[in-house]
């Protein structure tokens, strides 16, 4: 682990930075010790945050010591170095999205910026799924890996005030989902009826940083019926599996 750091920050936390590489492999290690923290510590952890390349943990100090949660990191940190080469396994959400119109008003401009139709546009954004590295600028909003560049767009020159939750956008190299209603900078070529964040529920976010997202073009009947379920409580995630090695766009 001689590449990884732990450093302090503030009272109640640690920082666990596993170098200034974004990269899946890099992003498997910070999820692997997330996994084993919770799993293992769940009376002295008080919240974990996953990021790209590195994790912060937050701990309780009547119940460990900042000397004991570091020796525990690092013998984690060994454990998983000894093992050898991982199978991780995946969970692979189905994101259902209203292309162009109303629910993406920058469609057509994303398209004539990369000099493709906006049909193409639609067939490279669903082609492949996106690892959600992170979670985070609003709650669930996903920062996803993985888009093509050529379909990728400068981010808009005013940014809009209010932006309607469920919007995809698409800002450089980058896709996200507004998951609640916001002001935002991205041009956006999309709509998912999908609620991302319900603050309601004891499970609030419909992903986790680590799981893969699949987008799948929908009319806009459909689009409306989806609502319907949304709203209804009835409608069912489409998930899958996937495996690391394998291709994460056809595990749904």
């Amino acid at each position: 682990m001689s590449n990884i750091n732990i450093v302090k920050a503030g009272e109640q936390g640690v920082v666990v930075d596993f170098g200034d590489v974004i990269d899946p492999g890099v992003n498997a290690r910070v999820h692997r010790l997330a996994q084993q923290i919770s799993g293992k510590m769940p009376d002295e952890i008080l919240e974990l945050v996953p990021t790209y390349r590195s994790l912060m943990v937050y701990f309780d100090p009547l119940r460990i010591s900042r000397e004991a949660l570091t020796d525990k990191i690092r013998l984690f940190l060994d454990s998983d170095a000894e093992s050898g080469e991982k199978v991780d396994t995946a969970t692979v959400v189905s994101i259902p999205v209203c292309y162009g119109g109303e629910f993406g008003p920058d469609l057509e401009f994303v398209a004539s910026h990369n000099k493709l139709s906006v049909e193409e546009v639609v067939e490279i954004h669903t082609s492949r799924a996106y690892q959600v590295y992170m979670l985070g600028f609003t709650p669930g909003f996903p920062y996803l890996g993985g888009m093509s560049d050529r379909i990728a767009a400068p981010r808009l020159a005013q940014p809009r005030v209010v932006i309607p939750a469920g919007s995809i956008g698409i800002a450089g190299s980058q896709t996200g989902i507004y998951p609640i209603q916001s002001p935002g900078g991205w041009q956006l070529i999309g709509r998912t009826p999908l609620q991302l964040f319900n603050p309601g529920s004891a499970d609030p976010f419909l992903f986790a940083a680590g799981n893969y997202l699949r987008f799948t073009a929908i009319n806009a009947g459909t689009f409306q019926e989806i609502l319907c379920q949304v709203e209804s409580g009835s409608y069912k995630p489409v998930t899958g599996t996937v495996k690391q090695g394998e291709d994460a766009a056809c595990a749904l």
